[in-house]
């Protein structure tokens, strides 16, 4: 079974572009490095709670969307391995490919799938 990271941040709406730059540039090293797919989203329709919300966990603040992404890997395995390289990867560097968002907000973690239809 595929396994699954999942990543939700604040993206200033002004860095939309550079956003996707960004995010070409980080698709492709993760597909260098093991992942079967990376999907990027742009928040459209993403109400604010009252109790939770994902504008909340990631503390929105005017002018910013939030932006939902995630990775398929095909087994927790190779993703240990890519994730390792990918954090070597000098494609990934801060001066290679500087982020254009506030990563302290970001919010990730990995799946482990246990349905798939």
């Amino acid at each position: 079974m595929t396994y699954v990271d999942g990543f939700v941040a604040p993206v200033p709406d002004a860095n939309k572009e550079e956003f996707i730059k960004h995010a070409r540039v980080a698709a492709e090293v993760f597909k260098r490095h093991g992942a079967l797919k990376v999907v990027e989203t742009w928040g459209d329709d993403v109400p604010e709670g009252k109790v939770t919300s994902l504008p909340m966990a990631v503390q929105c603040k005017e002018g910013e969307s939030v932006v939902f992404s995630w990775v398929v890997w095909p087994s927790k395995e190779v993703r240990e391995k890519g994730m390792a390289a990918l954090m070597e990867d000098p494609d990934m560097s801060e001066e290679a490919n500087p982020m254009p968002f506030d990563a302290s907000r970001l919010i990730y973690g990995g799946f482990e799938v246990v349905l798939e239809v």
